[in-house]
């Protein structure tokens, strides 16, 4: 295990910028998934898919979404990355899952520094179905790829439903046209694989 010490995140890590190639993926989504639900499958297989690609798999060390993956990613030889932190008087946190199966932990001092860290530690981002947590981490994600735009880290979005929520923003919002320009949307745990081959063969 490495329990991390709080450090400033810099402008390099949250850009591609330094980035030379892809090598981890962070997951994001729903923490109250089950096993027996469509959304663990595509997350679990995702994940097996990553490893078996040698990609490190990245993702915050709970329940759900982020169990799935780690746990795919262990089916697939893979390793995996868990971001976390220790939560003092919060209601809604679903906390460190003892059965998601990470080889390394990083302990963040809160919940901000841990997005920073989930955003910092994956070179791309598969976005699942999930709630606030999962559209904060959103919403900071797709902003920094804005802001650096052209250095910036991809969005990988997986749900054909994304299509309406991403159409209704550019409808309704102050949206610029940059911002539509650095997310893909897939369906399948092979299109997410195929997606992040591309970006990787591109180093964009």
């Amino acid at each position: 295990m490495y329990i991390s010490k709080s450090k400033k995140i810099t402008d390099e890590v949250l850009s591609s910028k330094f980035q030379k190639e892809v090598k981890k993926v962070t997951i994001f989504g729903y923490s109250e998934c089950e096993k027996d639900d469509e959304l663990y499958s595509q997350a679990f297989k995702t994940g097996k898919l990553l490893a078996q690609k040698g990609y490190i798999v990245v993702n915050g060390a709970g329940p759900g979404v982020m169990r799935a993956s780690s746990e795919g990613a262990k089916a697939g030889g893979g390793k995996t990355i868990g971001i976390s932190f220790r939560p003092k008087d919060m209601t809604n946190f679903e906390g460190r899952d003892r059965q998601n199966p990470i080889d390394e932990e990083h302990i963040e001092p809160n919940y901000v520094e841990r997005t920073l860290k989930l955003l910092d530690m994956g070179d791309v981002y598969v976005f699942f179905n999930g709630g606030t947590g999962t559209i904060s981490e959103f919403g900071m994600a797709w902003g920094l790829a804005r802001l650096y735009f052209g250095k910036h880290k991809r969005l990988i979005l997986f749900g054909t439903w994304w299509h309406e929520i991403l159409e209704s923003f550019a409808r309704n919002m102050k949206m610029r046209s940059e911002e539509l320009k650095v997310y893909s949307i897939i369906n399948t745990p092979e299109e997410a694989i195929a997606c992040v081959e591309n970006i990787f063969n591109n180093k964009h």
